[in-house]
């Protein structure tokens, strides 16, 4: 990294100033300025929620899967998938255990969500108990004909909508050696040589041209966090100048249990967090209102609105009520919204 990327990286982890503040020196966004529309039922939807499988907080789960059911009936779209942000299954599972039918195919049917459900890995995903439910993640669609669950292998591109795509998705396995800082008898993460092959790969799709007018990196650790887990220098310092150079539209994860979005003067990604499907709620270690724009510590689900020239973002909470959106226009301009009440 160049002597710009260092001076640029250590005044970006320095930033606490308040996002009002921001806000003024960065002139691709505007805040609070403008309401957020109606969710458009012509328009592509994706629904997004991480750190779902819960073990011990099954009625959190449930009122998360309810609110997006109700999401869907009541503004009457049509989701053409639903994205698993990871911590996909605490606790024990087998490839034929209940859990499956019960906290996946049933929890989020098909009557409601008929498209795949992409899915990436998280920390929780990466626990040995009965057996390895990395493994059993990556051979369960191999194994049940007609389910919706789609994770081909631990790192996978695709793009979206399947007719007429508007957005390239870079889905990473982010378990990268390092990231557990006090690891359990049971848990791992990938191997130092799964590391390097997943990067090369990255710096590869990366540096395609663009066939999509936006392009999403989505993983389950977020890079920057005002949760509980905080900031997290190893992903920092792995991946935050390739999402620079490449000038990524979304980083889009799981992991803190709780609905962030977070912007910064000088960096093109928007960074959205999506932890609520249903364990237990954290504290924060930064304000919101510090660095934001916007957090709540609340179950909840995301809706990514695409159309040719813009993507709207609804971060919802379990009775499927806006809570905050923004909207993001081709070249990068931001648009903080303000959240539809209809």
């Amino acid at each position: 990294m160049g002597k710009t990327g260092s001076i640029s990286r250590r005044s970006f982890l320095k930033q606490t100033v308040a996002f009002s503040a921001l806000a003024a020196i960065q002139p691709r966004a505007v805040f609070g300025q403008l309401p957020s529309p109606a969710p458009d039922r012509n328009a592509a939807h994706m629904l997004m929620l991480g750190d779902w499988g819960t073990d011990k907080y099954l009625e959190q789960q449930v009122a998360t899967a309810n609110g997006m059911k109700s999401y869907v009936d009541v503004r009457q779209i049509h989701p053409e998938s639903l994205f698993m942000l990871g911590d996909n299954w605490y606790g024990t599972l087998s490839d034929d255990s209940p859990r499956w039918q019960s906290q996946f195919e049933q929890m989020y049917p098909k009557s409601h969500f008929p498209g795949p459900a992409y899915a990436v890995l998280g920390n929780h995903d990466y626990e040995y108990k009965i057996g390895n439910k990395v493994e059993m993640e990556l051979r369960y669609a191999s194994r049940h004909e007609g389910t919706r669950w789609y994770m081909p292998s631990r790192w996978y591109t695709f793009t979206w909508p399947q007719e007429k795509p508007i957005v390239t998705f870079i889905c990473l396995d982010s378990n990268l050696p390092g990231t557990k800082s006090d690891p359990w008898p049971w848990s791992f993460t990938m191997k130092r040589e799964h590391r390097d092959e997943q990067e090369a790969w990255f710096k590869q799709e990366l540096a395609k041209p663009r066939t999509t007018p936006f392009v999403a990196v989505v993983a389950h650790h977020p890079l920057f966090s005002n949760g509980i887990h905080k900031d997290n220098h190893l992903l920092i310092k792995r991946w935050d100048d390739l999402l620079r150079d490449a000038k990524v539209d979304f980083y889009l994860t799981g992991h803190d249990h709780d609905l962030q979005h977070l912007e910064f003067a000088g960096h093109p990604t928007s960074f959205v967090i999506s932890g609520g499907g249903g364990a237990e709620l954290v504290d924060w270690t930064t304000d919101p209102k510090k660095r934001g724009p916007w957090g709540s510590k609340v179950l909840g689900f995301t809706d990514f609105e695409a159309k040719d020239d813009a993507i709207i973002v609804r971060l919802l909470d379990q009775n499927a009520k806006e809570l905050h959106s923004f909207r993001r226009h081709v070249g990068g301009a931001v648009e903080v919204l303000t959240p539809f009440a209809g």
